[in-house]
């Protein structure tokens, strides 16, 4: 399943984007995600990695900086082509729903059939028709992070996905890892946004890296310098500059 527009690879740059008062929220980073590549990028604390993710799929607006798509600075286009998966809070399925019923759901979203002979074509897709009936806080991590990418694959349009927070449902964190890999060995651009703890497990596993990349979470000077510009600035509510995010919809979902 080859998931670029003409055959054209896609790449996504964020350039030194930071959110809240001197980067609390966020801290000046850069980072980047192209067609065909897993990148593992580190981002500790609970609010960071959903941040970061809100910010590279272009649903929240950087306080600094900038997230570019084919070299242009359009957020639609990020929200269409990148889909923000499990991100806690936004866009991560309530843990007492079926896994069948979050399947039906995105069904849904993708313009597809819903009912139950679909749900269960796509479960045997996914090898997970023995957990139809499992509460997403219950499923094995692996089989929730393959479940939520490649649902979120199936709606139109989508060529990457973010996928927020992977460690925090416990594991083998080189079991989601491998899976993040083997999606983008198929076309589809990958961010995983992760934490230091997970960052080792990996590091620590035979099989390592595979064939993805690890990016360390990082700014040029000119990007800090502007950021801790910002943060002397008077302060504006969002509203009134126009730069809140949009709220969560059921499309971000996955």
């Amino acid at each position: 399943m080859k998931r670029q527009r003409g055959g054209v690879p896609m790449y996504v740059r964020a350039t030194g984007i930071s959110k809240g008062p001197g980067g609390r929220a966020l801290p000046a980073s850069d980072v980047g995600m192209s067609s065909g590549t897993a990148v593992f990028v580190e981002a500790e604390t609970a609010q960071r990695p959903t941040v970061m993710g809100l910010i590279v799929s272009g649903r929240m607006r950087p306080d600094t900086g900038e997230v570019t798509i084919d070299g242009e600075a359009d957020r639609r286009a990020l929200r269409d082509r990148i889909a923000l998966v499990d991100a806690p809070d936004v866009s991560e399925p309530h843990g007492d729903v079926r896994l069948a019923d979050v399947v039906a759901e995105e069904l849904m979203f993708a313009g597809l059939a819903r009912g139950p002979h679909a749900v269960r074509r796509e479960l045997e897709h996914l090898g997970l028709t023995g957990e139809a009936k499992t509460p997403m806080a219950d499923l094995d991590p692996g089989a929730r992070v393959r479940a939520l990418c490649e649902l979120a694959l199936r709606r139109p349009g989508v060529e990457g996905i973010v996928l927020v927070s992977p460690d925090r449902h416990g594991g083998d964190p080189e079991q989601w890892w491998s899976i993040a890999c083997e999606i983008a060995e198929r076309g589809p651009a990958v961010l995983v946004i992760a934490g230091l703890a997970a960052r080792a497990a990996i590091d620590a596993h035979p099989e390592g890296w595979g064939t993805g990349e690890v990016s360390p979470l990082r700014a040029s000077r000119e990007a800090v310098s502007a950021a801790h510009a910002s943060s002397a600035a008077p302060h504006r509510p969002e509203h009134a500059a126009g730069a809140s995010a949009e709220a969560p919809t059921g499309e971000e979902r996955a």
